[in-house]
């Protein structure tokens, strides 16, 4: 589940070429098909080729339809194999087909590829824009697999080749991609500029501009750019996917939601758009929707991938056992290249959820262990599909229900400020009160789910852990308390450590008395950070006293 704000280049369905045949008709369709695909309508492009191909079986034809599976959420790269192998066939000599088998080996993470590519481009002379144009878009196509240097270098050759004709504005377009894969957002920028006032339909360059500024965190600029794009086509499916993936930023749910509806109405009932449907509707929180979504098309899919976003749904209500099933068939069946860090990370948290009601001892340190070593490769990896330390605490803590916070202590103050969340859940001023209104009222499951709220709206906000761990202490869970005194501990930066200097050193005690029954080595360690941030704090001192006889 990748962070959908970066709305890497395969997600973006970018624009494709034209190509000018002698037959207007033809080439109308062509267009009609290459606009399907930029406006996530991949069902539609498919009918779109595949009727092409039955009237005249061209290389070219056959290469459209094998493309139209590569650039679809999830690439189908035996379908697309199996199309360009057929393009082949009609014509041995076609370059288009050559780099289309090319790229379904760069998606796969076959690096090599990269060579094979530069080649066919080689063999071509470099004569064909369409040909240096869709070398280029391969060498763009994948988040992982890229060379974003050479794709750059063909796209500024194809333009060259395209100006007598008029250089369509997806060339620029793909440079923009480039550029973001380069990390160099203002020549990126540049380029989409360029592209705009050659686009015929603006909503696609008003899209890819507003998820390049939701990329550099300029949120404003990004709606800007996003609501311009609506108001240009209100049709356009991928501008509402973009709208959504800003408001998930903000937590406005409901929002969200219903982007996701007008996604899945402008788009088409391809099973592979219903897929990413189902995913962003995760990524909302949303799990019964995406759940509804996923059922619907299951076994349409023959991706394993379906395995992995199940084996979420079912993470997310606490049905480990299953979760652990699912993911097995999806490591099992999917291709190596596939696994990503996160999915290791899913993995342990799982291990983490299974080690929670096992009895057996030796089972449940060999779980505990596991957990750790996978969920410690994704954050190695910098992966932030989920937030680890607090899906831990989570799992460690249990939930809560609605009920149960409703059954607790309340009061006016409680009520009123309950309701100005519900009207605006990024409303962190608000968050704050409730949660410390809960806490005054020992209200203490309350208490954790607002902190859990606050700290999913301010990650780097280092207080809400601490208030968190200690609203778990006094609900009495120890173990959801420590690891969030210790992702307190963690997210406090070097700068802040002397105005927190007092709270740190009891973080670091409580973490000690409550290791030290468990985990000595540790309780010795923190308890010594304690001791040293404050030398004053009686029961820090007694307790370093008593573990180090």
């Amino acid at each position: 589940m990748k962070d959908i704000m970066n709305m890497n280049v395969k997600k973006l369905a970018f624009g494709a070429a034209v190509v000018f045949f002698t037959n207007f008709a033809v080439a109308q369709t062509v267009q009609d098909g290459i606009n399907s695909i930029d406006s996530d309508k991949y069902a539609q492009a498919k009918t779109n080729f595949t009727n092409m191909i039955a009237s005249a079986p061209t290389a070219e034809n056959y290469f459209y339809l094998g493309n139209t599976y590569l650039k679809q959420g999830e690439p189908d790269y035996a379908a697309a194999t199996d199309s360009f192998n057929k393009g082949l066939a009609a014509d041995g000599k076609s370059y288009l087909n050559k780099l289309g088998l090319a790229t379904v080996k760069l998606g796969k993470g076959d690096k090599g590829a990269i060579a094979e590519i530069q080649k066919i481009v080689t063999d071509s002379k470099e004569k064909d824009a369409e040909v240096l144009f869709r070398a280029a878009e391969a060498l763009t196509l994948f988040e992982k697999n890229n060379s974003p240097d050479l794709a750059i270098q063909y796209l500024n050759k194809a333009i060259e080749r395209a100006e007598k004709k008029g250089v369509p504005a997806h060339y620029y377009y793909t440079l923009g991609d480039a550029y973001r894969l380069k990390r160099m957002p203002g020549d990126a920028m540049s380029a989409y500029d360029k592209a705009l006032p050659l686009a015929k339909n603006k909503a696609s360059v008003y899209t890819r501009i507003g998820t390049l500024w939701m990329a550099a965190q300029q949120w404003q600029q990004a709606k800007t750019s996003i609501d311009k794009a609506i108001a240009t086509d209100p049709s356009y499916a991928p501008a509402y996917k973009a709208l959504a993936a800003y408001d998930i930023r903000y937590q406005q749910n409901a929002k969200a939601t219903q982007d996701l509806i007008n996604y899945t109405k402008y788009a088409d009932e391809d099973p592979y758009t219903q897929l990413e449907i189902a995913k962003l509707y995760f990524t909302n929180e949303d799990y019964a929707n995406s759940k509804q979504v996923l059922d619907k098309i299951f076994d349409k899919i023959n991706d394993p991938i379906k395995f992995k976003l199940r084996a979420y749904q079912l993470y997310a209500d606490g049905k480990y056992t299953e979760a652990k099933q699912n993911m097995d068939s999806f490591v099992s069946q999917a291709d190596k290249s596939r696994v990503q860090p996160a999915d290791q990370g899913l993995q342990g948290l799982i291990a983490a959820g299974l080690a929670k009601t096992e009895t057996d001892a030796a089972k449940k340190t060999a779980l505990t262990t596991e957990a750790q070593q996978k969920i410690a490769i994704a954050k190695a990896a910098k992966d932030e599909t989920l937030k680890w330390d607090m899906e831990l605490v989570k799992i460690a803590g249990g939930g809560a229900s609605q009920a149960d916070i409703d059954a607790g202590p309340t009061n006016p103050t409680i009520e009123g400020l309950k309701q100005k969340v519900a009207a605006n859940a990024q409303d962190s001023d608000s968050l704050f009160k409730l949660a410390t209104a809960y806490q005054d009222a020992k209200n203490w499951n309350g208490a954790i789910a607002t902190w859990q709220k606050m700290n999913a709206l301010l990650p780097d906000w280092a207080p809400g852990y601490y208030s968190l761990g200690y609203s778990y202490q006094q609900a009495g869970n120890n173990d959801a308390a420590k690891m969030a005194y210790e992702k307190f501990i963690s997210t406090v930066k070097p700068a802040e450590q002397e105005a927190n200097k007092q709270t740190l050193a009891y973080a670091y005690f409580a973490v000690a008395y409550m290791s030290k029954d468990s985990d000595v080595a540790k309780a010795k360690d923190y308890v010594a950070k304690s001791v040293q941030l404050d030398p004053t704090y009686k029961d820090a001192v007694k307790l370093n006293a008593e573990i180090n006889k």
